[in-house]
């Protein structure tokens, strides 16, 4: 097969899944096997958003106003289009609300990722404010699939079993391998990497496999329901599960707000907002849940090929 554009070829094999060292929802580490797979060099850009767009005619979610009656109880003057974008705070704040560096801006879309009026999207930086049905339009639309869990995890570790997709030194000598919050979150960024939101992809080294940004700048949706991973772990030491899948759509709500019925995806990744001081996931391991009919300043994507 000729390599596709903008692709590398992973051979596929088998690997120590999750990590029992950060966070508890990646534990237990339990071994998988994956099939080779192309998959994307880097995060989707806006540049390549702007051509699937141009060639499709597709309107995000984003740019869709929500219909009330899919929301009840929706303050009526919310239905408008917007996203979610984060703004620093000003100082030192509690760390349980999120609300407090989260807002709903109207407008905020790809084309301009803070709202209007603000810039323009650039066209190297990834695509941001995408839900996940919007990745899915895209990859379907390039003839590609998004990847699983246990791929994209697998890509992202660059062949080591180690925590960072380097090593097991998050600045080895002080160097900036990632796109991540340097400081204290949610105020003070010292943005020692350069960076204060999205980098251009490709800004920093590629891991072993030649991938760049598989960890920060921005989280990267997969097509697996989330479940624990303890539930996902075989029954048996002796199976090694092959090509293995997340949970049920229906199993994936989130059980603090059972009276909303939206399944979550698993994103991967972390970004440029994960902090030492609050969200350590720039790692191949991290995981977290994200509801499909969201988007964010700090949710992107990338895409596969399956042999």
């Amino acid at each position: 097969m000729t390599t596709p554009r903008g692709m590398r070829w992973i051979d596929g094999g088998e690997f120590q899944m999750g990590s029992e060292r950060f966070y508890p929802e990646e534990a237990p580490v339990r071994r998988v096997r994956v099939d080779g797979f192309w998959i994307d060099q880097a995060p989707v850009t806006n540049r390549q958003f702007a051509a699937f767009v141009r060639a499709s005619g597709h309107k995000t979610l984003a740019e869709t106003p929500p219909d009330p009656r899919d929301y009840p109880g929706m303050d009526p003057e919310m239905a408008r289009a917007g996203s979610l974008v984060f703004h620093p705070t000003a100082g030192p704040v509690r760390l349980d609300d999120p609300s407090q560096w989260w807002a709903f801006r109207f407008g905020a879309c790809w084309r301009r990722p803070l709202g209007k009026p603000g810039p323009l999207a650039l066209d190297d930086h990834p695509v941001v404010h995408v839900a996940y049905q919007d990745a899915l339009a895209y990859a379907e639309w390039a003839g590609k699939s998004l990847p699983t869990e246990a791929e994209w995890e697998f890509a992202a570790r660059g062949g080591t079993a180690s925590d960072y997709a380097w090593g097991d030194e998050l600045a080895p000598g002080g160097a900036m391998l990632a796109n991540y919050w340097q400081g204290e979150f949610p105020w003070r960024n010292q943005a020692l990497d350069g960076w204060e939101r999205t980098s251009p992809v490709g800004a920093f080294p590629p891991n072993g496999h030649g991938l760049h940004d598989m960890i920060g700048n921005v989280w990267e949706w997969t097509c697996d329901w989330y479940a624990d991973a303890a539930g996902l772990a075989p029954a048996s030491p002796c199976c090694v599960p092959s090509n293995p899948r997340g949970g049920l759509a229906e199993e994936s709500y989130d059980p603090l707000t059972p009276q909303v019925k939206i399944p979550r995806k698993v994103i991967k990744g972390g970004s440029h907002l994960c902090a030492e001081s609050y969200c350590r996931r720039y790692r191949p391991a991290a995981r977290h849940p994200q509801a499909i009919d969201s988007s964010t300043s700090h949710i992107g994507f990338r895409c596969v090929l399956r042999a």
